[in-house]
């Protein structure tokens, strides 16, 4: 087993979140399985509790999950280089391909046909998710306490009981039950290592288009945004469509679709609404500005998670919040599963892919594109 001491080379780290980048479907959940697949079983870089507490650590701040996680985990094997180096490419090839898709999108007015793909790729997705639900789970499930507080959480997120509300609930929960079996007095401020951060009033009127606050619009939302794609959706049409007349509606809807429905991260919607209003300079512009609080937040919280797990109280917290953060992704591939397995081909495909990671632990990035592939020929060639 690699320990985090160990020094990964940059070109193999690089190389990996490229993968990820260019593969990684279907949402943060998704791809974080596909990084526990990479990373725990396949290249054995850290442990499943390491992943863990950094999983719990990357829930409780705010920005893309699943690229900051990519960050924990290039910071764990290289430190600030590796934090650099994982975080950009991962998110390079989504933005590449992005860009490409504002251009088509500019020059001939409508997107892409994925049908196909997306047919294919969901099942294998679930399939994906579900196996590393099954073996992060067994690890975070510690004892019959954990296990109840996570079919808990889960409960709450399937009844949609904030995201946030439903981690912190449940750390908050696991450090006093700690505090009670030591018979000490519970301290409130034990259970929030890290600070909230709330969204600030939003501007209202209309307001001119330019580089500069367009940088500023994208680091807000970046700075303060949890939960969803809907909730970024939420998020950007208040400003953008309602407040600075900047966009239209139909056209919002369809740079959320081409986050949701690329690799990597969704936060690339903002690539594509940069290059909608101002070409490539304004694309460039909204990308730095909604994943550099990523950077800057990963940068601070994962030299303290080591910290936190000393602490038996801020260690059960850590606990509750990974158990909670593995009922968010239960609860995402269940509602995944609804509009994934919608026939008999689709169940077949989400069967042999867990057939083929079980038994064979045939790499990720392959079944996805495998498929993508499958999905498209029976999508477009019905038997």
């Amino acid at each position: 087993m690699s320990t985090a001491d160990e020094r990964t080379p940059l070109r193999e780290l690089a190389w990996l979140f490229l993968k990820l980048g260019t593969t990684a479907f279907g949402g943060p959940a998704a791809h974080i399985a596909m990084m526990e697949d990479e990373v725990v079983r396949r290249r054995q870089w850290m442990t499943r509790e390491r992943f863990l507490d950094l999983l719990g650590a990357t829930n409780l701040i705010p920005g893309p999950n699943s690229t900051e996680m990519a960050i924990h985990i290039g910071h764990a094997r290289r430190g600030w280089s590796g934090l650099v180096l994982a975080g950009v490419c991962f998110i390079m090839p989504a933005v590449v391909i992005v860009s490409m898709i504002a251009w088509a999108y500019v020059r001939y007015g409508t997107l892409p046909a994925v049908e196909g793909v997306l047919y294919g790729v969901k099942p294998v997705i679930i399939a994906i998710v579900v196996q590393a639900l099954w073996g992060l789970g067994k690890t975070a499930a510690k004892n019959r306490w954990l296990v109840i507080l996570g079919v808990a959480a889960l409960a709450a997120c399937l009844a949609g009981v904030n995201e946030l509300l439903v981690l912190l609930v449940a750390g908050a929960v696991s450090g006093i039950a700690m505090r009670i079996s030591q018979r000490r007095a519970v301290s409130a401020a034990s259970f929030l290592p890290w600070p909230l951060f709330a969204s600030g009033a939003s501007a209202t009127g209309a307001a001119a288009f330019g580089l500069w606050p367009l940088f500023l619009f994208f680091l807000k939302v970046g700075s303060v945004l949890f939960g969803s794609g809907y909730v970024l959706l939420a998020f950007l049409r208040a400003d953008l469509v309602d407040n600075f007349h900047w966009l239209t509606e139909s056209q919002l809807l369809d740079a959320v679709a081409v986050g949701q429905l690329t690799p990597g991260p969704v936060f690339t919607t903002a690539t594509f609404i940069g290059y909608v209003l101002g070409g490539p300079k304004a694309a460039a512009v909204a990308t730095l500005g909604i994943f550099l609080p990523a950077f800057v937040f990963v940068a601070i919280s994962g030299p303290l998670v080591p910290r936190i797990r000393k602490s038996r109280t801020a260690g059960a917290v850590l606990d509750g919040v990974n158990v909670a953060s593995l009922a968010l992704m239960a609860s995402v591939t269940l509602q995944l599963g609804r509009s994934a397995l919608i026939d008999a081909p689709t169940v077949l495909l989400a069967v042999g892919a867990a057939a083929l990671l079980i038994r064979y632990r045939l790499n990720s990035a392959w079944l996805v594109l495998g498929g993508a592939l499958v999905g498209a020929v029976l999508f477009w060639h019905p038997w």
